[in-house]
């Protein structure tokens, strides 16, 4: 029986159709009434149905083309806009109890069936020809842009069919038996053994046509017919993917073979889905013409070739270290696997004993001394440092969205605190640079090389910030983007690859693990070598504290100095949380040696290793194990050295996730979710490769003689993440940029206070979830970035409840200013000026014509934020103001307060090579301006000095 669940929106616009579990193409007899109107008037009267199913006057028959395709696809659960379901139909549809399960209506973005219909024009992975068998010119498929020498025989049906796009809301399905998955392994590996042992390609091709689903599939058109049309390279692309078990991806009726026979019989004596998509082709033909609307479809379909090849091209290449695309489906199978076993724990088969400890290691927010010290052996080591950014992920949690074309955007993109999250990593890193200059006087620009994707456009959308923003002043030559391959996803219960509206399979990122290899492959570490750099800090965009005060640069400090191959910065983690742990391993592998390191393991395979969540029951360790931040110090060297292996361990970390649903629209138009997952590496996880080995067991403090270690620092200080989008029903703030803004003023609050300066505190996240904050302060980077820096810039006063201050300029004094509303300070100079280079491209030079501002004894009143309008953003500090203070620096310009009230609603616009002063002129104030002279235009008429003592930065004020 038909069902449609409107339990919840009885007003939706979209319907989730389901029925019992069906054998696909299967329709049931008795369902024929269902779908039937109360009259049935001839559907051949001369009067043409619409092309969204709707007849121009009439309703069409149960048996017409449309009422069949209609019934095919309810058999199958898909989800069907209730507007594309015939009038008569909509009040026959049965509404199930309340008891039954439900799942909730979503809105589907793509109709059923549009004009002109794009997904009727191509051949369906996984259904037969959308024309008739008879008509061979007007069946357009993929690759039909390349002319086949004759029809071929379609190859039989595969044993068993499986559908990929049911919904995980209907429960779990019966386990599939492990035999057949353990046999593909098998056939599989096999298979890439042979490719192994083949020196040449002509000898690959030929080891491929003796696979049996390859000569299956191809028929006698090995080197003909359709594959007549490739290149020899790409022909074994398409004959790994069949060999893989994945020939659906191309259609297994497409016909590849060229003996001329044509098996049509078995279409006519097919399912009622196959027979209905036979009956519509008719109208379809007619939509053709004479042949207008299909060539354009063979055109779209050289394209749509032209993206498969690159697909499998990338995967093959990428995963040649574990035999291309079938050593990509073995693993993949593996895991499926493993997951469906009883026994689920890790086995290590080469190890006697394997246990996990609480790493130990340096205390930065205890031993604020040693963390003095380690922060300035970063900054010295500088120089030597490039950074590395993983930004390649979808963020698809997020669901960022651009609000004038719809497109869907990546992470990187996201508005945070009035800039991209992008943008954010860059000043962070600018901050340490301007910092190093002020201390050593020299210019220091750090190379980025930073790992990109083509989900959502991510590479292009970097590469446009970028240019807009001139590379951030650091000229181009100082970026190295290399783009991510995408990798399929598979069906959880059997491995078959997911096929999206394009008919091309479903990819997604295979996680930021894949840079070191990728990083191998496209040069990247010799392009770092040749900057002088041996070694790297690594954070991801979307923690936006993970550079404050000086966690990352003493773990990059201990890391250099300590000639460390790799180190974690760690903290507490929240029970409950979907973020990993390290933890320190020991274990005795089979020849008695000892061997220690410190390594992650991820929250989805908590299970895996027999770790559990905490209760207060249970009495779990796992609680005490911190988190993973993915924030970390590499050697250069040593992580190449893993990068360049030709075997699996250099892909550190390999993980299928199939715990969650996969959401997306299938070659038919309808919005699908699945169980599946992909292969996804971890980044993180080289760190196995880093074990130190020894002849005995070690007592504990073993940490401090390892190649691996790690620092901590309190959390809020360390992780804190923008990575999903705030829901209505949310009751937790977890992970949302919301929830990370209130950390950001909670360090805000512990900075300034212990600064003598009076700052409302910030309560827990769920006094927030629907109420204002209780401030709003945003200081750039580079008035550190280390928080003693900053303290010496800022002394006395107070912030009251409510107020905003934004302050944009590294030259900044604040001595016992009151604020009651809003202060925003913004300057053109942060930390220096801009010069064009031989390329002509703007380069900023640190400490040159920077922009300054003196606030002494200053009291500022206004109504500052509007609080109560709807429209503020706080997280994307868009606001509405009553009245603010604005200053504004042009070029070198410079400001001065001093013992004054301002009140009220103002904005001081300094222009360049000026300096202004306020001061108190009876109960109000007087501006005066004037000129900066010749010899200050660089320097400035004062400037912070910055000194090391011991281990510690002293500023002292130099007026000039």
């Amino acid at each position: 029986m038909v069902e449609v669940d409107r339990s919840e929106q009885s007003t939706a616009s979209s319907w989730t159709i389901s029925t019992s579990s069906l054998a696909y193409g299967d329709l049931d007899p008795s369902q024929d009434e269902l779908l039937s109107p109360p009259t049935q008037p001839n559907v051949n009267d001369g009067r043409r149905a619409d092309c969204r199913g709707e007849p121009s006057g009439i309703y069409p028959s149960a048996t017409s083309p449309v009422c069949l395709v209609s019934r095919a696809l309810v058999g199958r659960g898909h989800r069907i806009a209730r507007e594309h379901i015939p009038q008569p139909f909509r009040s026959l549809i049965r509404e199930p109890p309340r008891s039954r399960l439900s799942v909730r209506a979503t809105k589907l973005s793509t109709p059923l069936m549009a004009p002109p219909p794009p997904h009727l024009r191509l051949l369906s992975p996984l259904l037969p020809p959308l024309c008739p068998p008879r008509r061979r010119r007007a069946r357009t498929r993929l690759l039909s842009a390349l002319s086949s020498p004759s029809p071929a025989p379609s190859p039989p049906p595969r044993s068993q069919q499986r559908v990929s796009t049911a919904s995980l809301d209907r429960g779990p399905s019966p386990s599939l038996e492990h035999q057949p998955l353990a046999a593909e392994v098998a056939r599989l590996s096999a298979a890439r053994a042979r490719l192994r042992a083949a020196r040449s390609l002509d000898d690959k091709l030929r080891a491929l046509d003796a696979e049996p689903r390859v000569a299956a599939f191809f028929g006698n058109a090995s080197g003909g017919g359709v594959l007549g049309g490739l290149q020899p390279r790409e022909t074994y692309l398409l004959k790994c993917l069949v060999a893989a078990g994945q020939d659906h991806v191309l259609g297994a009726e497409l016909g590849w073979a060229g003996d001329g026979t044509h098996d049509h019989e078995r279409h006519r004596n097919g399912s009622a889905l196959r027979e209905a998509l036979y009956s519509l082709a008719g109208l379809v033909g007619k939509w053709s013409g004479e042949g207008v609307a299909d060539d354009v479809a063979r055109g779209g379909d050289t394209e749509l070739l032209r993206q498969l090849l690159k697909f499998l091209g990338d995967i093959d290449e990428f995963y040649d270290c574990i035999g291309g695309i079938i050593g990509y489906q073995i693993m993949a199978l593996e895991l499926i696997s493993a997951s469906k076993s009883k026994d689920s724990k890790h086995r290590h088969s080469q190890d006697k004993f394997v246990h996990f400890h609480v790493p130990a290691g340096v205390n930065l927010s205890e031993d604020t001394e040693y963390a003095s010290q380690a922060a300035l052996w970063g900054i010295e080591g500088l120089p030597e440092l490039g950074e590395i950014y993983p930004i390649g992920g979808a963020g698809d949690r997020l669901g960022l969205v651009d609000s004038d074309t719809g497109e869907s955007l990546p992470a990187a993109l996201l508005p945070y605190c009035g800039r991209s999250l992008l943008e954010g990593l860059m000043r962070d890193l600018q901050a340490r640079e301007f910092l190093h200059f002020k201390i050593f006087g020299k210019q220091c620009i750090t190379p980025v090389a930073i790992m990109t994707s083509s989900v959502k456009n991510n590479h292009e959308h970097i590469v446009a910030i970028c240019e807009r923003l001139e590379w951030f002043g650091r000229g181009q030559e100082n970026f190295r983007l290399f783009e991510q391959p995408l990798v399929p996803v598979v069906n959880a219960e059997d491995g078959d690859w997911l096929i999206d509206k394009s008919l091309l399979p479903v990819g997604k990122p295979g996680g930021h693990g894949a840079i070191w290899k990728l990083a191998c492959d496209r040069g990247v570490f010799e392009w770092l070598y040749r900057h002088g750099r041996k070694g790297a800090t690594v954070r991801q965009v979307s923690n936006v504290v993970a550079a404050t005060d000086l966690t990352l640069m003493a773990l990059a400090g201990i890391g250099m100095r300590h000639n460390k191959k790799l180190g974690f910065a760690s903290c507490e983690r929240r029970p409950g949380a979907t973020e990993g742990v390290n933890v320190l391993i020991e274990k005795q592998n089979l020849d008695g040696l000892w061997a220690y390191g410190i390594t992650c393991i991820e929250y989805t395979e908590f299970e895996k290793y027999g770790i559990s969540e905490p209760t207060s029951t249970n009495g779990s360790l796992q609680a005490s194990y911190p988190a993973n931040t993915n924030i970390m110090y590499v050697d250069l060297q040593a992580v190449e050295e893993v990068g360049s292996r030709r075997n699996a361990s250099c892909l550190p970390g390999m993980v299928m996730n199939l715990k969650k649903a996969i959401s997306y629209v299938d070659h038919l138009g309808f919005e699908c979710s699945a169980a599946g997952g992909r292969l996804e590496c971890t980044m993180q996880n080289i760190a196995d490769n880093f074990m130190n080995t020894y002849s005995y067991r070690c007592s504990k403090a073993i940490e401090s003689e390892l190649d691996t270690f790690i620092v901590y620092n309190e959390r809020k200080k360390v992780t804190s993440s923008a990575k999903r989008k705030l829901k209505p029903e949310d009751r937790s703030l977890h992970q949302t940029p919301e929830g990370s803004l209130l950390d950001i003023m909670r360090n805000a609050h512990d900075l300034l206070s212990s600064s003598s300066i009076e700052v409302p505190k910030v309560k827990d996240n769920n006094e927030y979830l629907r109420s204002e904050l209780p401030f709003l302060i945003f200081l750039h980077p580079a008035l550190g970035p280390f928080w003693e820096i900053i303290k010496q810039k800022f002394v006395g006063g107070s912030i009251s409840k409510g107020s905003e201050l934004q302050i944009e300029v590294a030259e900044f004094v604040w001595k016992d200013v009151e604020l009651d509303g809003s202060l925003i300070i913004l300057s053109d100079n942060i930390m220096g000026s801009t010069k064009r280079n031989t390329h002509g491209e703007q380069i900023l030079h640190y400490g040159a014509r920077c922009g300054r501002c003196k606030l002494q004894s200053v009291k500022i009143v206004n109504d500052g934020i509007s609080w109560d309008s709807p429209s503020n953003v706080y997280w994307k500090h868009d606001v509405e103001r009553s009245e603010s203070l604005k200053i504004i620096l042009h070029g070198n310009a410079e400001f001065e307060a001093k013992d004054v009230l301002l009140k009220g609603n103002h904005m001081f616009e300094v222009p360049d090579c000026h300096r202004m002063r306020i001061i108190q002129d009876g109960s109000g104030f007087a501006v005066k301006l004037d000129r900066i002279s010749k010899e200050m235009m660089d320097s400035g008429s004062w400037y912070w000095e910055y000194t090391v003592d011991g281990a510690h930065v002293k500023l002292n004020m130099v007026e000039l």
